[in-house]
C-alpha cells in the first residue's frame, strides 16, 4: 500500500480550521467537508499527519494546501459520518491510485443505519447488582447495527409510577477501569443507588439506559486520541475539534426507542445536561422533571467538568 497516492484529501472543516485552511465563516460549520489539494500528491506518509493531530508536534509544517470547490458534498458528508460511526479519523484520500476496488456510498446509507425502528428487545434476564439484587437487564439489538445496548430496571415497573431514568453512554476507561479523567464511573454507580433508594422509600422504580456509544459517539480509539491532545494542554472540546470530530455525537433517538420498547412514555431524567432533555423530548419522550446528578470533582477531572459546564452547557445543579 506504500505506493498509494492521491491528488486531493477530504477532511472536516474543524480540522481544516486547525490547518488554517478555512475562514471564520466556514469554521462555523465544524463538521462540513472540506476538499484540499497540495503542491504535491498525497502519499500515505504525508496524509497521516494531516489527518491525525497527535502527529502535529512531530510534523508542525504542512502544506501549502488549497481548499477547493466540492461538487459532491452529500457523498462527502456521508463519508465523514461513516468515519465517525466506524471510530476512525474523518479524513480520506480522494480517488487514490492503487487503492483497490471502490465502494459507493450514499446519504441513504446513514438513514438506513440510524433507523431506530429496527431496534428490538433481544433478551432479558434477572441480574442482581450491588445496588439491587432484584434488578433485571434487557438487551437490545438491531440487524443493521453491531452495537448491543442494554437497560437495567431497578424496582417493580408499574404503569402508574413514573421511573427515574439515567441515560449513560459507555465509558470503558471510567466505568470499568476507574479512570479519574472523567466522572462516568461514579455517576453510573450513584445513579443505580439512587434508583434503588427510590424503589425502597417511594415504591418507585428506575431505568438505566446503557448506550454503546463510547466517547460521546466518537469511539474508544478516537477518545484516546483526544486524551493525547488533552495531555498537550487542549480542553475536551478543543481536542475533538482538532481531531475533526464532534464534541457531541450520541444517538438519543435510540434511547427513546429503548424506552418505547419498555413501555415507558414519561420519565424523570437524572442529568445536568439540558441538551439531553431537549434531545429526548424531540424524540418523543416526555421529560416531566430533570433530576440533578452531579458528583464532586477531583484533580484529574476538574478541567473536564469545567469544560462541560462552560462549553457544553451543563448545569451545576
Amino acid at each position: 500500500m506504500g505506493g498509494v497516492h492521491s491528488a486531493q484529501m477530504l477532511i472536516s472543516s474543524a480540522r481544516a480550521a486547525t490547518l488554517k485552511l478555512v475562514n471564520q465563516a466556514d469554521a462555523a460549520v465544524p463538521h462540513a467537508p472540506v476538499l484540499i489539494r497540495g503542491a504535491d500528491a498525497f502519499s500515505l506518509d504525508s496524509a497521516r499527519p494531516i489527518a491525525d493531530p497527535a502527529l502535529d508536534l512531530g510534523s508542525p509544517f504542512k502544506g501549502p494546501f488549497k481548499a477547493e470547490a466540492l461538487a459532491w458534498e452529500d457523498a462527502a458528508k456521508t463519508g465523514l459520518e461513516l468515519a465517525r460511526i466506524a471510530g476512525i479519523l474523518p479524513a480520506f484520500m480522494v480517488d487514490p491510485s492503487d487503492a483497490g476496488e471502490a465502494q459507493a456510498v450514499a446519504a441513504s446509507d446513514i438513514a438506513a443505519w440510524s433507523d431506530t425502528g429496527n431496534l428490538a428487545i433481544a433478551t432479558r434476564a434477572r441480574l442482581p447488582v450491588d445496588a439491587s439484587d432484584t434488578a433485571e437487564i434487557i438487551a437490545f439489538r438491531s440487524p443493521h447495527d453491531l452495537r448491543e445496548h442494554a437497560a437495567l430496571v431497578i424496582g417493580k415497573q408499574t404503569g402508574d409510577t413514573m421511573p427515574l431514568v439515567r441515560l449513560h453512554s459507555e465509558c470503558l476507561t471510567g466505568d470499568v477501569l476507574g479512570s479519574l479523567k472523567c466522572d462516568c464511573g461514579p455517576q453510573l454507580d450513584a445513579s443505580l443507588h439512587a434508583m434503588a433508594e427510590e424503589a425502597r422509600t417511594n415504591n418507585g422504580w428506575g431505568v438505566l439506559l446503557y448506550m454503546r456509544q463510547e466517547g460521546r459517539g466518537i469511539g474508544l480509539i478516537n477518545k484516546l486520541r483526544a486524551y493525547q491532545l488533552q495531555d498537550q494542554g487542549f480542553a475536551t472540546v478543543e481536542a475533538n475539534e482538532r481531531l475533526g470530530l464532534p464534541d457531541e455525537a450520541r444517538d438519543f433517538p435510540v434511547a427513546a426507542r429503548m424506552l418505547d420498547l419498555l413501555g415507558v412514555r414519561s420519565i424523570r431524567l437524572m442529568t445536568n445536561n439540558p441538551k439531553k432533555v431537549a434531545a429526548l423530548t424531540k424524540a418523543g419522550v416526555t421529560v416531566t422533571e430533570r433530576v440533578p446528578h452531579q458528583l464532586p470533582d477531583n484533580p484529574h477531572n476538574a478541567r473536564y467538568l469545567a469544560t462541560k459546564r462552560d462549553k457544553s452547557g451543563h448545569l451545576l445543579s
